[in-house]
């Protein structure tokens, strides 16, 4: 380890280690993932440095295969309906039950199949737009050597320096510059990102912490921003409560961050929050420093904010005034 690395980077509890630059941890595959980019469900894998490449070919071929499959659809309905479509003065009437025209098909094309394949064509076509609408996101923070993380830290950056007015400006580490670098670092012949994982090139004026700096800065932040509460009503942490109304049960966050159990008395420091819920962290006593913390949704309706930081609320903004 260096003397850098201790200063600047951040350390991961659960994995016991510091966290390369560009790496963060994930919950679900509990560990720490080099230039992690987000968790996808769907492949079960984090999306990072090593599958990066992979992922995005995958959200790029995917709509083509719906797009094949559609068209797949379509031809096989016009088809089927051609001989079987009457047109009248006032009404058009479909036949399914006509003689079907030589050569027989081998395969039946009644009502059932029919339902069948609309409702795979509309499978198909939610699945080109859907996918291929990720497939534009990606492209947009590979060209600028980003990744969904950091896009969002960036955004982050800009609203601390704009709440504070340090007069500081953010500059992005990793874009060179120039898109078709940034590319050919994700995408090569040999299908084997560029580097190691571990030192990326960086812009002039940056340096390979940079990006870790501000992180630790947006923390800080974060910490003096953030709102202390005490639970007055059990939580389960179930995903949508039945017995805390049903504006709280409908507007549950569609997010696969998890939700925090709490038992009434309970201290939270919470970060972030909607109209019905809120995001936090759950203070644990000192003796148990070296658990793991507990960070989730929860509702708004099971807790209320602690008197003493109402009153430090007060001080703060009288003397923001003062400024």
């Amino acid at each position: 380890e260096k003397s850098q690395d201790c200063m600047y980077l951040q350390y991961c509890k659960v994995c016991q280690s510091y966290k390369a630059p560009r790496s963060h941890h994930c919950r679900k595959c509990n560990r720490c993932v080099m230039k992690m980019d987000h968790h996808c469900p769907w492949i079960n894998n984090c999306c990072g440095y090593q599958n990066h490449a992979s992922f995005t070919l995958f959200l790029f071929l995917a709509p083509l295969g719906c797009i094949h499959a559609s068209f797949i659809f379509v031809m096989t309905m016009y088809t089927q309906l051609y001989n079987r479509i009457s047109f009248g003065w006032s009404s058009v009437k479909i036949d399914m039950s006509a003689a079907k025209r030589d050569p027989r098909t081998i395969i039946p094309f009644g009502l059932s199949a029919f339902a069948a394949s609309l409702f795979a064509l509309g499978l198909a076509l939610g699945t080109t737009i859907a996918v291929g609408m990720l497939f534009i996101i990606q492209m947009k923070v590979i060209l600028t050597n980003k990744t969904s993380i950091e896009s969002w830290i960036e955004e982050k950056a800009k609203d601390r320096i704009q709440y504070y007015q340090t007069g500081e400006t953010f500059i992005f580490p990793y874009d060179t510059g120039s898109k078709w670098k940034n590319f050919k670092q994700v995408f090569t012949w040999s299908g084997i990102p560029e580097g190691d994982g571990l030192d990326w090139p960086v812009r002039d004026g940056c340096h390979q912490y940079s990006l870790t700096i501000e992180q630790l800065k947006q923390k800080a932040d974060k910490r003096v921003r953030s709102v202390r509460y005490r639970a007055v009503e059990d939580y389960s942490g179930v995903c949508c409560p039945m017995t805390k109304g049903l504006k709280t049960f409908f507007t549950t966050p569609c997010t696969e961050e998890p939700r925090i159990a709490l038992s009434k008395g309970d201290l939270i420091l919470a970060t972030r929050g909607l109209k019905h819920w809120m995001y936090g962290e759950k203070i644990l006593d000192s003796a148990s420093d070296g658990a793991i913390r507990e960070r989730g949704w929860f509702p708004r309706k099971c807790v209320e904010k602690c008197q003493y930081d109402s009153e430090m609320d007060q001080q703060a903004d009288g003397e923001k005034k003062n400024r």
